[in-house]
């Protein structure tokens, strides 16, 4: 039997501006996936959040990108936003939701979405993780440290199951095309590709015999809306074990809290912090960007678990370097590499200050 595990997220709206959920929203979203699970729809679900995210964890019989599963996703977050984010005044209700209505797929209409079909091995483990405040092109260095650096992936050397390496499917977000790179044989044309995060994002992982290891969601809102309407926040699942990369060597790739775009306003660079899930709330200038892991087993589409998987004083370190980093960033204010570069600014304010100005601007003479 084929299970389908489904990871779908929105912003529809915060409590004290972007830094966390309203637990009403979270029973809300409970009541609502129950009542489809009893139907039948859903096999399994389970809800959380990371930051302002509301994260729908879901598991079926129904193939990835199925009309009924999206539908009631996109209706879950729209019932949410209409009964408790409007209701209660929370910041950016229905941020997230850039279409009036559902029209068949979830994808590019705002939520992120990674999602994965999968024939139950005889022991599944999988790690879901997801982040806030920050964008798809995130999970890059991770993906890479995961499933490519035997520095990192011991298995890479030692288990003859993985020896032959993995297939990175990578996307161009900006002309909406994919290429799969094989490593160890085009790590350094992978690497040349992955380098660029804010166009080439790692779609998915397949080992080299065609076995699906991981998914990662690629949506960027901004290129959406073609406006910035809040960082794509996304979502990513891994499975491990089995010929796969054991939990501990996942884990391994983010004890480097690595510079991600995002942050305040979606225009800074800032570390990625591995934090708990009572941490998945940030402050400091609306991050530094979080992200939280949770490790489930897949039983005939029972989610069991979870285990925090960053909860844990092991990461103690990675979340104190987090920090100093993040404080160098901050010293930068609105100065380069603080601040992104003007690629990725031209969905903020700054073509409006540029436009104001161009009457203003003298040429000067050679």
């Amino acid at each position: 039997m084929k299970i389908t595990l489904s990871v779908i997220k929105a912003d529809v709206g915060s409590i004290a501006g972007h830094v966390t959920v309203h637990e009403k929203q979270l029973e809300l979203a409970r009541e609502i996936l129950s009542r489809e699970k009893e139907r039948g729809l859903l096999i399994d679900f389970y809800v959380t959040h990371c930051g302002d995210d509301i994260e729908l964890i879901m598991t079926h019989d129904k193939g990835v990108s199925n009309p009924e599963i999206h539908e009631l996703a996109w209706n879950t977050f729209k019932e949410i936003t209409e009964k408790v984010s409007k209701k209660y005044k929370l910041y950016a209700a229905g941020q997230d939701l850039l279409a009036e209505s559902f029209s068949g797929n979830i994808r590019g209409m705002g939520p992120g979405v990674a999602e994965m079909e999968v024939e139950e091995r005889e022991s599944e483990p999988v790690a879901i993780f997801m982040a806030d405040k920050t964008e798809p092109g995130a999970w890059n260095y991770i993906l890479y440290k995961i499933f490519a650096d035997p520095f990192n992936t011991a298995g890479l050397v030692i288990d003859p199951k993985m020896h032959q390496g993995f297939v990175f499917k990578v996307m161009d977000v900006i002309e909406h095309k994919t290429v799969d790179l094989r490593c160890p044989e085009e790590a350094y044309d992978l690497l040349a590709l992955i380098g660029t995060p804010s166009r080439y994002v790692i779609h998915s992982v397949y080992r080299k015999d065609g076995l699906l290891a991981s998914v990662a969601s690629t949506s960027r809102l901004s290129l959406i809306a073609g406006r910035y309407v809040g960082k794509d926040d996304p979502v990513l699942i891994v499975r491990a074990q089995h010929g796969l990369p054991a939990m501990g060597e996942i884990l391994e790739a983010f004890t480097f809290p690595h510079i991600v775009a995002g942050w305040m306003r979606g225009s800074h660079h800032g570390p990625l912090m591995p934090v708990p899930l009572r941490h998945a709330h940030p402050t400091r200038f609306d991050g530094p960007p979080r992200v939280i892991g949770l490790g489930f087993n897949l039983a005939n589409g029972e989610l069991v678990g979870p285990v925090d998987l960053f909860d844990d004083p092991s990461f103690d370190k990675t979340r104190e370097l987090a920090n100093d980093i993040a404080e160098i960033m901050r010293r930068h204010g609105p100065f380069m590499p603080g601040r992104l570069g003007p690629d990725e600014m031209e969905y903020t304010t700054l073509p409006s200050v540029l436009e104001k100005l161009k009457d203003r601007f003298e040429k000067v003479e050679d």
